[in-house]
């Protein structure tokens, strides 16, 4: 899946310095819970609760964001002088499912979600922006947080058992990553920890991971449901699982997401974290991935290590899905075209700017030509063979030779493209045959095949990487 369908971008700038840490926070987690709702035409926000976690797991020197990256913004700020204290991009299922086509019908829905910021000693302004077509972020929601009031939950976090799987330090100068589970039954622990392990060595296979493992730390906590699996609605399969995971969000078969945001953030809570895995306990394909909330994988399928790494991709750096003739339930909005916020997409407006151009060799043509009408008569044939397969019920097996074939097929014709190795604007990306552009011919981002990110993923991935342990 991918972080968020919007073809947006912003122009903003932010303060050089926030202030010392330690002067205005504390150094626990502040939770912000509210309910997003409203309809393609409309939003709005009702707080739920604050709730204070553990410790402060981000930079204490980098608090303000300036990669530039998702659909939303939260913004600290301090009541008294009006200091921008603590700044992060990132996206949401309502900023997904706002594109959908119930939404545009005028259905309403209201989304549980929440923000983390560094607990406040005094009080704040703590606001929430959108990106807006015409570059700027516009406040769609604030309040005012008194980190003295008694309606603040101070309430111990919630008990679970859980190990680390990479230590690599302080939790302030590394990325740290949780890996929750669901859909384990009781008497599958072992097995939780294994899978874990699994994904853990799949993320760190490829760069930039492998060369950073060391500015991570991993850990894995661990959640029993009553029952084995999630539910997958298409199968008339209902589970009542810990974490809320589910197939089907938004109508997408192999769309994993969860809504339960209380239930998955009070596990992952029980230590610190910047990032999330949950993985399922599934052998049917099927994740997601939403920048700056969590990614999630089924562990059990054929191509469970390129589920991991495709996801937490889109949650870790933004970046956007490159494919674009599978099936999808976000709809293309109105109007002309903008260039997109995420890295690794381009609607090429102005080629002597390219976002990747320094990354570019000069004798490389813009827009970059490839066998965009073979690949997409392949690819085609391919997902209607994969539907057919999908709608008759055909085992899990089987759908993995298919795309085993499909991966044989594209690593070898992709990988004989004159430009193939080479950084440029191919047409074709995020759902859009036509006027959106990836860098590479291929990349993890586009295929399944065994290729790692481009040079412009692996370099938006770094950036976040810096973010979080500089």
């Amino acid at each position: 899946m991918r972080a968020t369908f919007v073809l947006w971008v912003v122009l903003f700038s932010l303060p050089a310095i926030a202030g010392d840490f330690d002067e205005w926070a504390t150094g626990q987690t502040l939770r912000v819970d509210y309910v997003h709702t409203g309809t393609a035409a409309e939003e709005h926000f009702a707080l739920e609760r604050l709730r204070v976690e553990g410790e402060w797991p981000g930079s204490r020197t980098q608090l303000l964001d300036t990669t530039n990256r998702g659909k939303y913004l939260v913004e600290v700020v301090d009541l008294a002088t009006n200091r921008l204290l603590y700044t992060r991009g990132f996206a949401s299922i309502y900023g997904e499912w706002e594109t959908t086509g119930e939404a545009r019908a005028g259905v309403w829905r209201a989304i549980p979600e929440a923000v983390r910021v560094p607990e406040p000693r005094k009080p704040v302004q703590l606001r929430i922006r959108k990106r807006q077509p015409d570059q700027s972020f516009e406040e769609v929601w604030g309040l005012t947080i008194d980190p003295a009031s008694r309606f603040v939950d101070r309430a111990p976090v919630a008990s679970y058992d859980w190990v680390a799987l990479v230590d690599s330090g302080p939790a302030a100068i590394k990325a740290d990553f949780v890996i929750l589970g669901d859909g384990y039954a009781a008497s599958q622990k072992e097995k939780f920890v294994a899978d874990a392990q699994r994904a853990t060595d799949a993320l760190f296979r490829y760069d930039p991971f492998k060369a950073r493992k060391s500015d991570f730390n991993v850990r894995a906590v661990w959640t029993p449901a009553e029952h084995e699996g999630i539910s997958r609605p298409r199968a008339g399969i209902f589970r009542e699982s810990p974490l809320g995971a589910r197939y089907n969000s938004f109508d997408s078969e192999r769309y994993v997401l969860s809504l339960d945001d209380r239930a998955w953030r009070d596990a992952a809570a029980v230590v610190p974290y910047d990032f999330v895995l949950i993985l399922v306990n599934e052998r049917k394909y099927g994740g997601g991935g939403i920048f700056g909330l969590y990614s999630t994988a089924a562990i059990d399928s054929g191509f469970y290590d390129y589920l991991v790494i495709h996801e937490f991709g889109h949650h870790f750096a933004g970046l956007g899905d490159e494919y674009y003739t599978s099936p999808v339930a976000y709809e293309e909005f109105g109007g002309g075209r903008v260039e997109p916020w995420e890295p690794n997409i381009t609607a090429l407006l102005d080629p002597e700017n390219l976002k990747w151009r320094h990354m570019m060799e000069e004798s490389t043509p813009l827009p970059t030509p490839w066998e965009k009408d073979a690949y997409e008569k392949r690819s085609r044939a391919y997902q209607k063979t994969r539907a057919e397969m999908r709608a008759a019920g055909a085992p899990e097996e089987d759908m993995e030779e298919l795309f085993r074939e499909g991966q044989a097929h594209f690593t070898k014709t992709l990988g004989e493209q004159e430009y193939s190795g080479k950084v440029g604007a191919f047409e074709g990306a995020i759902y859009e045959a036509q006027g959106l552009y990836r860098p590479s011919v291929d990349c993890i981002m586009f295929t399944r095949d065994e290729v790692g990110f481009c040079p412009v993923c692996d370099h938006a991935v770094t950036e976040i990487i810096d973010l979080y342990s500089k």
